[in-house]
């Protein structure tokens, strides 16, 4: 495809995401899965005027070093520099704990269920394990936005989300050499999921702290949102350069630019100015992704696979429900107490988005069974953006979380 026609293709999403959003605020359903179901809808159609958008004039856009290169970084640096460190710290017990052991659980639970149940090679059923079991809830707090949610409870489902996409995608990364390998290997295994997490994070806090540093010595917005644009791409490049956790890199440069030089070194117009350019450039990165995983479904595929489809989702519904249900009780004996009924909510929007798409896609044509772990994947991500994310709302009606009313527990 030229770049004439490729410009003309991001034109047509951006008008088709503009005309989708004005729709999904009449019928009052969340952007991400009015996005989703646009996708789905403009896949099917063949008309002319919208050839850029037919399969076989598209750009491959939906690739692994699109999203996790040029869409990820920007996704993670947006949610983690409005952050506040304190309130993290807060709950810091549960988020680590639902972040690392949680993603274990899911991983685990989930992975041995699709091997019991359809039939996948174990190491393989676990790396589908992986590629799930990190939440993405764009959807869900665009919805909190809409009502007077207590703030701690969207802390923990944003604080949860930002740390375990990395945790998620290192996970992944030690189960695909097990995979080459022939067998997975513990001790290596722990060693790696260790460095590669306690390194990116480390090497976050140094770039963040270096942006910090530089927008103290400047007050120009212009080039203070260029110093936060290279500390969200550099510090995931370096990570990835020196076989980090490049999610987690960025989400610590997010925190640290956001709570060091947004709250204290950044004059006033500086930080809405920098926090206004996120906001738009998060938009858009949303906006087309959850578009393009629309146009990128294969209807056709997911209708043949759809048993193994609805097995997989109850697979992960279930290590979900595990991994929630059960540390959440553990570490209310050592941190501020999560309600039971703010636990469904986490169990239930802990969507999937396009960590777990760019992941599965990832993964080389000769990995045995790619072809239905792609279809898992993309039924499990279609199912909990379209059918999770349009009940989240009733469920926090029927829950008495939604209008500002407070938990009350027995």
């Amino acid at each position: 495809m030229t770049p004439t026609a490729t410009i003309q293709f991001l034109i047509w999403l951006l008008i088709a995401a503009s005309a989708i959003a004005v729709l999904a605020k009449r019928l009052r359903i969340p952007y991400t899965a009015a996005l989703v179901l646009g996708g789905l809808v403009l896949s099917l159609l063949r008309l002319p005027h919208l050839s850029p958008l037919e399969p076989s004039e598209r750009p491959n856009w939906l690739t692994p070093d699109v999203i996790l290169i040029l869409f990820l970084p920007a996704l993670v640096f947006e949610g983690s520099v409005k952050l506040n460190i304190r309130d993290l710290l807060r709950d810091a017990v549960p988020l680590l704990l639902l972040a690392n052991l949680g993603v274990l659980l899911a991983t685990f639970v989930t992975g041995y269920l699709v091997h019991w149940a359809i039939g996948l090679p174990l190491l393989v059923a676990l790396l589908f394990g992986a590629i799930v079991s990190a939440t993405d809830p764009i959807s869900v707090l665009a919805i909190f936005k809409g009502l007077r949610m207590d703030r701690r409870l969207s802390v923990i489902i944003e604080g949860e989300s930002l740390l375990n996409d990395g945790t998620a995608a290192v996970l992944f990364q030690i189960i695909l050499v097990g995979i080459i390998a022939g067998h997975l290997n513990p001790a290596w295994g722990v060693g790696q999921f260790v460095l590669k997490i306690g390194g990116g994070v480390a090497l976050g806090f140094l770039v963040g702290g270096a942006a910090s540093t530089i927008t103290r010595a400047i007050d120009d917005p212009g080039v203070e949102i260029i110093v936060t644009t290279i500390a969200a791409y550099g510090s995931y490049l370096l990570a990835y350069y020196f076989s980090l956790s490049g999610i987690l890199a960025t989400a610590s440069a997010g925190l640290i630019v956001g709570n060091l030089a947004g709250r204290r070194d950044m004059s006033a117009p500086a930080r809405m100015a920098v926090i206004s350019f996120w906001e738009y450039v998060a938009f858009v990165m949303n906006s087309l992704i959850f578009l393009l995983i629309g146009l990128e479904v294969h209807i056709d595929g997911l209708a043949s696979a759809w048993r193994p489809v609805l097995l997989a989702v109850a697979a992960v519904l279930v290590g979900r429900a595990l991994s929630v249900y059960l540390l959440v009780p553990a570490s209310n004996v050592f941190a501020k107490k999560i309600p039971m009924r703010w636990q469904h909510v986490i169990v239930w929007g802990g969507l999937r988005g396009a960590l777990a798409l760019a992941l599965a896609l990832s993964l080389e044509g000769s990995l045995p069974d790619r072809g239905l772990v792609l279809d898992l994947t993309f039924g499990v991500v279609i199912f909990s953006i379209l059918l999770q994310g349009l009940t989240v709302k009733p469920l926090l009606r029927i829950l008495g979380l939604a209008d500002g009313q407070l938990p009350k527990e027995s």
